[in-house]
């Protein structure tokens, strides 16, 4: 979980947000070699990364907008013929950029496994049921407060054959776009009380306890609608000394 090498926050008075916006305090940054968390032994980049100038048509398109959000898409439990399996929950928050200002009209996506731990994707081979009725991916527009809101499936944990007995916490992948696809970060969520956190090298690669307890998401009661769904609170700030970290 690193935050990226471009720094984006968010820009006054209107949606989305753009480059080089100056940051109060930098967030702990992990190391991009993780060697407990296997992946970043390939990955890693052994020399200094080298950002070519954005052109005007990176800058400028293409451009994200209401129009790219369908009736139904941040309801991720009923993407079939019927309602999804498992626990439903609401997850919802704001997106703010560094000083605390709401983020409006910002694109935000989510995707996950479904209540058994496994994804709808075809390099998903682990041996637990598909759910025809989950899909696994959901977006929405921030609104004029920088608030979004979904209603999905709370996901769970599955094996990746890291280390020895390996398990990856219940976890949301976010994806938060600005406004043109060069504009984007990408982080997780986590849910409080997991007891698989102690063993995740990808969440523990935060070195930093308050930033790394940042990615875990709250319990909102008040929120939570009877007799239907739990709901969790997961705040997302674009940089700063309180800022989401995220991954490269």
């Amino acid at each position: 979980m690193n935050r990226p090498t471009v720094q984006l926050a968010a820009a006054r008075g209107q949606g989305g947000v753009t480059v080089g916006s100056p940051l109060p305090t930098p967030v702990p940054d992990p190391q991009y070699l993780f060697p407990d968390n296997h992946a970043t032994i390939l990955r890693a980049p052994a020399q200094a990364l080298v950002l070519p100038p954005k052109s005007q048509l990176e800058l400028s398109g293409p451009v994200f907008g209401e129009n790219e959000i369908r009736p139904g898409d941040a309801d991720l439990t009923r993407q079939g013929a019927g309602e999804a399996i498992g626990q439903r929950i609401v997850v919802h928050g704001t997106v703010t950029d560094s000083w605390g200002r709401p983020v409006p009209g910002t694109l935000v996506e989510v995707w996950q496994a479904n209540a058994a731990g496994r994804y709808t994707h075809h390099t998903d081979r682990h041996p637990a049921p598909l759910d025809p009725n989950f899909h696994g991916a959901g977006r929405c527009l921030t609104d004029g407060q920088g608030r979004y809101r979904f209603v999905t499936i709370k996901p769970g944990p599955y094996p990746w054959r890291n280390h020895a007995n390996a398990w990856r916490p219940a976890h949301i992948h976010f994806s938060i776009f600005g406004r043109s696809i060069e504009q984007r970060l990408v982080t997780q969520m986590y849910f409080p009380g997991d007891d698989l956190h102690f063993q995740d090298p990808i969440f523990n690669s935060i070195r930093d306890e308050r930033a790394r307890l940042r990615l875990v998401a709250r319990y909102d009661h008040q929120l939570t609608i009877p007799e239907f769904a739990n709901a969790y609170r997961f705040d997302i700030v674009l940089g700063g000394a309180d800022g989401t970290l995220w991954e490269d």
